[in-house]
């Protein structure tokens, strides 16, 4: 991604602040002003907390009923850090903390004005498009004391559950991973009520007899007409460093993370029908398969994980996001959601993405070690997978392939701790298969300039060999060959001030076949520079930015220019409105673009229960099919709406119409409908429905292509969560094609389960 894009998604707050209750500057540096000096040195330095042994027993039921919470130590939610800037927040929370030899408990009274305004629904675990939007309390726990990492814990008024690790040096909130804890939420007549649970052993913390000191931010989000949000320290808007911020609790004595051992035994059975003679045959029945499998978890020490898995599952439980390939010169992105996968993915984060493990397409196992001591962080990963899935990047383009041979996937991933927040780092990844290879190795470090200004900067080389008829049929190098690639960035953020420049070189013959990058054979500098606005009688935030970029092939040709300016408004009803406007050239076989497009992008929130959105593309493009200016319309409104604290319903609308001097080219629709019965917190019923419907005018191609295509994909779960491991799942898809020639035929269909249990000898 780059600096401009990365920055604009910062300064528009949607993306970030919704989800993790950050600010833009609590995510990147920037020089600090005399002016805004002065007004950190105005605030009080975040405040001790003795932490004291419980001396009996608490129930962990929403209740905060137990004469030992008496003994907790009581810790008040003062500052409200937005949109107000360390104000006397509009409600009043308290909440208490304490411990016993095996979790810590955190329990808050959340006081309230107008209970029944309390936005609260029952939602998976993890929901965070629906969890995030509620009220909720939010526990970040510093273990280590050392303000670069915390375990992240939500819990929502009816005890819905998120959890995620942050990581403040690669700027990121990993809610993918997953941890076994208690927690409970009950309305009250005065607001609400949070208990929460949290077991030693599913944390990370030294193992010691002296007396230890933990860092904690409790956090509360308060979302009426404006979204509060309150924490229990103040914030210095110009101190990129959170959890440098953060209370210290202290005097935890006799715990221990143990040395933990998970064992999660599961079983899935599917089965495929499929339609072989298409459109008018029968679909014939496929064969049951059935395979158990093993997932591992060992905390080698209290700092070192060892993750395992043989016959992992992988199935259809997560839809991915719909996404129209149409028009498209580069590979779209998915993201990961398998669990193995997901554990500890913040170890292997870098600036270019070198580790991208969807490349792991049919995985027959694998092997995973994370872990921290002291200054140095190690992330190493094995999988052996059944096919050995190609990414072909270009300038100009990229393609794909799958090579039905077994390939074995690694990844080594090491990293220092350097002064205060600084770190440097090394990375390997590798994969081999029969005739192929491809290694890649280098180092990057991230510097914390001062309190928010960073550079970032990372080099990596790689060497490939393709089999030769892969290399014939894709046009590839035959014969091994060499490649690099070099990232420079540097960050500026202060309380008004945002920008950034970098600079991005990848040769011709870089490849990482581990990770996702699409597109090579480019030098590109590409610069940010933003104001910020807090607070006026009409809005709650607003922004105003301009960026320019410039990308050129290793021969010296200019192949993209970019230069624009970016809008954000927030305000009343939770409302965003962001306008970007943007002139750019762009060179496509030979042949030199100018394009001009106009992106507007709305959402609010005018109630708990209802979310409304659009964003659209308005402007010139190139038509890749055909290679020529066209003018492109893009539209894509989505709506949520809840219904009670069970139900909730989305849909969500992709239209984009290219034509050509006013004559069509093709109209895309793509349509998406998600109906969801959440039973409780562990147990939920879901229907998703796909429809694309993609129509073209075959007299406008060059090479004429199918004039209409239709797909609908469908898939019903049912879910049961007793926690993240121990699982149920019950499920059926299907999916349906139709063209010019014969009407919608039902192609294939599939039922399917999963059971897992999560064993703690």
């Amino acid at each position: 991604m780059s600096v401009s894009r990365t920055w604009r998604t910062l300064i528009s707050l949607q993306a970030i602040s919704a989800v993790a209750g950050w600010a833009p500057s609590e995510l990147a540096g920037s020089q600090v002003t005399s002016a805004d000096s002065a007004r950190s040195r105005e605030l009080p330095p975040p405040a001790h907390f003795p932490v004291h042994k419980l001396s009996g027993t608490i129930r962990v039921d929403g209740v905060m009923n137990e004469p030992f919470w008496g003994e907790a130590v009581p810790i008040a939610l003062d500052y409200e850090f937005r949109p107000g800037d360390n104000v006397a927040p509009p409600v009043e929370t308290e909440c208490r903390v304490t411990y016993d030899a095996a979790r810590l408990y955190v329990g808050c009274r959340a006081f309230d004005p107008a209970p029944h305004e309390i936005r609260a629904h029952l939602a998976d675990r993890d929901d965070l498009e629906r969890t995030t939007q509620d009220d909720h309390i939010v526990v970040l726990l510093d273990t280590f004391n050392d303000e670069r990492r915390s375990f992240q814990f939500r819990v929502n008024p009816l005890g819905v559950q998120m959890d995620a690790v942050l990581s403040t040096a690669e700027e990121s909130e990993d809610f993918s991973w997953d941890a076994i804890w208690a927690s409970a939420g009950r309305i009250t007549d005065f607001g609400y009520v949070v208990e929460l649970g949290i077991p030693f052993r599913s944390l990370r913390f030294p193992k010691t007899q002296a007396p230890q000191t933990w860092g904690v931010i409790l956090s509360r989000s308060y979302p009426r007409s404006v979204r509060h949000r309150i924490r229990s320290m103040p914030t210095d808007r110009n101190n990129s460093c959170l959890l440098c911020q953060a209370n210290k609790l202290y005097g935890f004595e006799g715990i221990s993370p143990g040395m933990k051992v998970e064992l999660v035994p599961t079983f899935t059975s599917s089965r495929t029908d499929e339609r072989t003679d298409v459109p008018d045959g029968s679909i014939e029945s496929g064969d049951v398969e059935a395979e158990p499998g093993l997932d591992l978890r060992w905390g080698i020490t209290s700092n070192v994980t060892l993750n395992g898995t043989v016959n992992p599952d992988f199935s259809q439980v997560e839809a991915d996001v719909a996404q129209l390939d149409v028009n498209e010169r580069f590979a779209l992105f998915f993201p990961e959601k398998r669990p193995f996968f997901l554990e500890g993915a913040d170890f292997f984060t870098t600036p270019l993405q070198a580790v991208f493990t969807r490349t792991v397409t049919d995985p027959q196992g694998g092997i995973k070690l994370t872990g921290k001591e002291g200054a140095h962080g190690l992330g190493v990963f094995a999988a052996r997978d059944r096919v050995t899935n190609l990414l072909f990047p270009a300038n100009q383009g990229s393609r794909s392939a799958f090579l039905d041979t077994a390939a074995t996937t690694g990844v080594v991933r090491y990293r220092r701790d350097v002064g205060r927040a600084s770190n440097v780092g090394v990375l390997y990844t590798g994969r081999v298969s029969e005739g192929y290879y491809n290694h890649l190795y280098g180092a990057d470090a991230f510097f914390q300039l001062s309190r928010s200004n960073t550079i970032r900067v990372q080099y990596l080389r790689s060497d490939t060999d393709y089999p030769d008829a892969v290399a014939d049929m894709y046009g590839q190098a035959s014969g091994p060959f060499a490649g690099g690639g070099l990232h420079l960035e540097f960050g500026h953020s202060s309380r008004n001030w945002v920008g950034g420049v970098a600079y991005d070189d990848r040769s011709p013959h870089f490849r990482a076949d581990a990770g996702f990058i699409p597109r090579v054979d480019l030098r590109t500098i590409d610069g940010f520079f933003g104001r910020i606005f807090w607070e006026g009688s009409w809005f709650t935030q607003m922004a105003i930015a301009t960026w320019g970029m410039r990308t050129y092939d290793h021969q010296g040709t200019l192949t993209d220019q970019s230069f624009g300016m970016f809008v954000v408004y927030e305000g009343p009803s939770q409302t965003s409105f962001d306008l970007e406007f943007g002139r750019d050239k762009q060179l496509f076989r030979g042949v030199e673009h100018e394009l001009t497009q106009f992106t507007p992008r709305f959402e609010m929130q005018p109630s708990g229960a209802v979310t409304l959105g659009i964003r659209s593309r308005i402007g010139d493009v190139v038509d890749f099919a055909n290679s020529r200016k066209s003018f492109l319309l893009s539209l894509s409104p989505n709506a949520q709406l809840s219904v009670g604290r069970h139900v909730t319903l989305g849909v969500s609308h992709n239209l984009q119409r290219l034509t050509h001097e006013g004559s069509k080219v093709f109209t895309a629709n793509l349509t998406q409908g998600t109906l969801r019965y959440q039973f409780g917190v562990r147990t939920f019923l879901r229907a998703i429905v796909q429809f694309q419907d993609i129509s073209r005018n075959t007299a406008a191609y060059v090479e004429p292509p199918p004039p209409d295509t239709r797909t609908v994909f469908t898939q019903f779960l049912f879910s049961y969560k007793l926690n993240p491991q121990s699982v149920l799942f019950v499920g059926y898809s299907d999916n349906h094609l139709g063209t010019d020639s014969f009407g919608l035929r039902q192609m294939n269909r599939t039922f399917f389960t999963k059971l897992g249990y999560a064993w703690r000898p």
